[in-house]
């Protein structure tokens, strides 16, 4: 059974051997450790995202904004990052192709070849561990601001080496994150070894003298998931990579919708992260917060579009949220071009300048969800330790084969899969159906009367159809899958 303790660097040296054993990238001298180390001590502090989100959060700034974006060839894909800085990115991307993620190289290579050779992309993303250090140097040198690896990979093992050694400053994604809403058949137990390696590597060159970022994946599935399930993930997540000597640690939260509950999750979220962290002597680790843009169905019209980038910009910037992931007004029809994605970074920055000296005012109502967040992460945490008897590693593998935490519409089959979300009438995500989650009965009573209220007023059964409804709103216009609307 894995457990949370930190691997030796002995441990972690064995390890190392059979990672970079698994593709030819791993032979590349650049991988050197000591090489390593000294190429990331020279990436100046502006270009660390580890040093500028810890200022960002030390000085109060705007909320700082980021794309994501991916292509195959690094020629386009430099051309790309250098169109989104221009835009007014504070941070870029390097979205990771499927193959990639899927520790698929040779298919990877292929798509690569065929790129080039019809000058088209066929790959989803960028092929970092294919592209090797060398070719992952030049597109971090060809940019002026932080770079990361973003992806959805149980297993970033081998891409964590090559991005890191290659100046990237951050990884995002964690054991469950980066397994539950991606993979089907990767055990919980698995992911999160693999994940312990990406987590020591990080903890390695912090004892050497780099400050590397760590970033959770918050949104999950991205759709109608609790503020407190994916709170707790994200809780858990940091503890895992603290543990493992991870110094800065970058806790996201994708937007629901009502604006007082999502303000009350990200506040939420950055408290209890720290809070848990200190309560595990996890004491010199800075946390700082990510709000994910609209997560949801889009609308079709670009204007549209632009309206609700525009809006999920306010909440991210009134949240106090440290970062921002952006969003295209292309959502809702495939991959944007950079033109869609740079306009995304534009309407989102002015929001996030106009309200740089603006926070969300404190009232009745967000200290009454915020307590009620706090009150249902410390539950699911509380059982998690329990079954776990005190060790987090543990508590979470035994947690998921008991359904005990348990991820709306994922696709693991580690997953139970039997809660079901739904809106209040105030638009706030509440769940309909708890499967086994370990929630007291106390606040199953408090979920069950603000979906009955809403199924009152709006004179129909509590049932399925709830959440059917509430999944397509957005996309038509509406928060709350109201039965009029679907006329």
């Amino acid at each position: 059974m894995v457990k949370n303790k930190k691997l030796t660097e002995k441990e972690f040296l064995e390890e190392r051997k059979a990672v970079l054993a698994s593709w030819h990238t791993g032979s590349d001298s650049q991988l050197n450790l000591d090489e390593a180390v000294k190429y990331l001590k020279s990436i100046p502090e502006e270009k660390n995202f580890a040093v500028k989100l810890a200022k960002a959060k030390e000085n109060k700034s705007r909320t700082l904004v980021q794309p994501r974006a991916g292509v195959p060839v690094i020629s386009k894909h430099i051309e790309l990052l250098q169109y989104l800085e221009k835009s007014g990115a504070d941070f870029l991307p390097s979205t990771i192709d499927s193959y990639t993620r899927q520790n698929r190289y040779q298919e990877a290579e292929n798509g690569i070849e065929e790129s080039e050779k019809i000058g088209r992309a066929l790959l989803n993303g960028f092929p970092a561990v294919n592209h090797g250090v060398t070719g992952c140097k030049k597109v971090q040198e060809s940019v002026n601001v932080p770079l990361q690896a973003r992806h959805g990979t149980p297993d970033s093992r081998l891409l964590a080496e090559v991005v890191h050694a290659a100046g990237w400053t951050s990884n995002e994604g964690g054991a469950i994150s980066y397994n539950v809403p991606y993979a089907k058949s990767v055990s919980i137990e698995d992911s999160i070894k693999y994940w312990q390696y990406c987590d020591r590597l990080v903890g390695y060159y912090e004892e050497h003298g780099v400050h590397i970022n760590r970033e959770p994946f918050g949104p999950l599935t991205g759709t109608l998931v609790p503020p407190s399930i994916s709170n707790t993930i994200g809780i858990i997540e940091a503890l895992l990579a603290a543990e493992q000597g991870v110094k800065s640690i970058t806790v996201g939260y994708g937007m629901g919708g009502n604006m007082v509950q999502d303000v009350a999750a990200v506040r939420t979220l950055e408290k209890q992260t720290v809070e848990y962290l200190k309560k595990f002597g996890y004491n010199d680790v800075t946390v700082t917060t990510v709000f994910h843009q609209w997560m949801g169905g889009f609308p079709a019209d670009e204007a549209e579009a632009l309206g609700l980038i525009a809006m999920s910009s306010t909440v991210g910037a009134l949240a106090g949220a440290t970062k921002m992931i952006t969003k295209t007004p292309h959502e809702s029809v495939g991959i944007p071009t950079k033109e869609a994605n740079g306009t995304g970074i534009k309407a989102s920055k002015i929001v996030t300048r106009l309200l740089s000296e603006q926070k969300f005012p404190d009232s009745p109502a967000l200290t009454a969800e915020m307590q009620q967040i706090e009150k249902e992460v410390n539950c699911l945490m509380d059982a998690i330790l329990e079954v776990g008897e005190g060790d987090i590693a543990q508590g979470v593998v035994k947690a998921f084969e008991l359904g005990m935490i348990d991820v709306p519409f994922a696709p693991s089959k580690f997953n139970a899969g039997l809660i079901l979300p739904a809106r209040d009438n105030e638009g706030n995500i509440r769940i309909l159906e708890f499967g086994k989650l370990a929630f007291s009965d106390e606040i199953k009573e408090f979920h069950h009367k603000k979906i009955a209220e809403r199924a009152a007023a709006e004179n129909r059964p509590v049932s399925f159809q709830l959440t059917i409804d509430d999944i397509y709103a957005v996309s038509v216009g509406h928060l709350v899958g109201r039965p009029q609307y679907n006329d």
